[in-house]
């Protein structure tokens, strides 16, 4: 265990390592094409970048039924601004085209989606700058999360002031550390929150404490060394003067939340709920999400700095069961005591059962034991409650709660290659190639490995 120097990362609960290795270093998307990402289905398919196979996901075939399979292949395009784009050339809602999961922005990736009453002629049509669409076939469902099994990630590292053989002999030390966990501590990444500006769950937690004028306060005033100085330099005069009609004027035209949010304020200047109705429900909910993810985050490092083992349960430890295919199974989740114990710990050694923590819901009950006690603590340094998770003032952002495995398998780990840098023969370079399940962050592999002083920087 190594404990993280990071400001960010100690802002988004990521407090410790898992391995104590000496990180890499370097940098991670210098150029867009350094980040690839392709997507498996539970049924085998992959969506490719590059077409190699033509694999019929989902048993699409070639007769019309109500909704058409593509692979989409994006390079530098957020996965929600691509499918505006997409339905606008269609001229259908966003609604219609479905996805299994979010993939990063700024990458080259490929996954399945699914298209309502859109037929192979009328995908031809499109014509989209850095967007590939390639119909498979029409099926009768659409798709969803259910179907994602996971991704294969090839990312190449650049900027490592090490030498070729050290660079070498600290990858395979840190996958070999992980291995020896079982995989990787399953934090939610810096994605979740926001490297540049890391804000959503804090104004989360205003949220779950009732305080929607902090909450607004924070999402649109908290300025960030890292944005844009036009965006932060709008933030500060709100921040000091908090003239929302003034800052309509001047926030920049991409922040179109914000400024959603600020219309509404310059009317009604005390309408802090309002304002926050003003935002789509799927992103008021991730701001609580956010959260939940945050005291996930909490809990594991606080797990891995009391000594506690992310491979072996203790008696009040949650445990669940995984299924076939190596995915947990969140239905299934047992609190662990004394009769149960050495049982569980036989099939968490044999991957049919991993250990879990909360994800902090009005509901949810914290572990018992020495876990339960770790949760207890943080909660009451947060100075939240689990009630408070369902927002009294808006019901419909609070958070259900949930279960999320401590560890994620790594697999089909490879170490690609490592080369001299074309900039300089001081640096080197290195690509890896591995798969994730669904749920899982590439960027806490990279983490482990690089161990950055900065993420932003470090290209996080």
């Amino acid at each position: 265990m190594k404990f993280c120097s990071s400001e960010i990362d100690q802002l988004l609960g990521l407090e410790v390592y898992a391995t104590e290795t000496e990180g890499l270093g370097g940098v991670i998307r210098q150029s867009v094409d350094d980040f690839r990402v392709e997507e498996f289905l539970v049924d085998g398919a992959k969506a490719e970048i590059k077409k190699v196979t033509a694999s019929h996901a989902l048993g699409a075939s070639d007769d019309k039924q109500r909704y058409l399979v593509c692979v989409l292949v994006k390079r530098n395009w957020d996965t929600f601004m691509a499918i505006k784009r997409i339905a606008e050339h269609l001229g259908i809602s966003q609604r219609k085209i479905s996805v299994a999961g979010i993939k990063d922005a700024k990458a080259v990736t490929a996954q399945y989606i699914t298209i309502e009453d859109a037929t192979i002629d009328d995908i031809a049509k499109i014509n989209i700058k850095d967007i590939k669409i390639r119909p498979v076939g029409y099926v009768r469902e659409t798709l969803s999360p259910y179907y994602l099994l996971g991704n294969t990630f090839t990312i190449k590292i650049r900027a490592i002031k090490l030498s070729k053989e050290t660079a070498k002999e600290l990858v395979i030390e840190t996958v070999k550390a992980l291995d020896a966990l079982g995989g990787i501590p399953n934090f939610f990444g810096h994605q979740r929150f926001g490297t540049t500006r890391p804000i959503t769950h804090i104004v989360g937690k205003a949220l779950v404490k009732g305080d929607f004028k902090e909450a607004a306060m924070l999402f649109l005033a908290k300025p960030s060394n890292h944005e844009h100085p036009s965006s932060r330099q709008a933030r500060e005069e709100l921040q000091s003067k908090r003239d929302f009609r003034q800052a309509l004027q001047n926030f920049p035209q991409n922040l179109r939340y914000e400024r959603l949010m600020l219309r509404h304020l310059a009317d009604n200047p005390e309408d802090f709920v309002g304002a926050f109705k003003q935002l789509p429900i799927k992103l008021q909910a991730l701001f609580v999400q956010a959260y939940q993810s945050y005291l996930f985050n909490r809990f594991l490092s606080a797990r891995i700095k009391q000594g506690l083992s992310l491979c072996k349960a203790e008696v009040g430890d949650y445990v669940l069961r995984v299924d076939r295919l190596g995915l947990p199974v969140p239905n299934t989740v047992k609190m662990v005591n004394s009769a149960m114990l050495a049982e569980a710990n036989e099939l968490i050694k044999s991957g049919k059962m991993r250990i879990a923590l909360p994800l902090i819901g009005p509901k949810q009950r914290l572990a018992d034991g020495v876990m339960g006690q770790i949760m207890q603590r943080i909660l009451e340094e947060e100075g939240v409650k689990i009630e408070s998770f369902k927002v009294q003032m808006k019901p419909s952002i609070g958070a259900r709660g949930g279960f999320r495995a401590v560890i994620s398998p790594l697999k089909n780990f490879v170490l690609n290659g490592i080369s001299t840098s074309a900039r300089t023969n001081r640096e080197c370079e290195v690509t890896l190639s591995f798969m994730l399940q669904r749920g899982s962050y590439a960027t806490v592999l990279l983490r482990e490995i690089m161990k950055p002083l900065d993420p932003v920087c470090s290209g996080f």
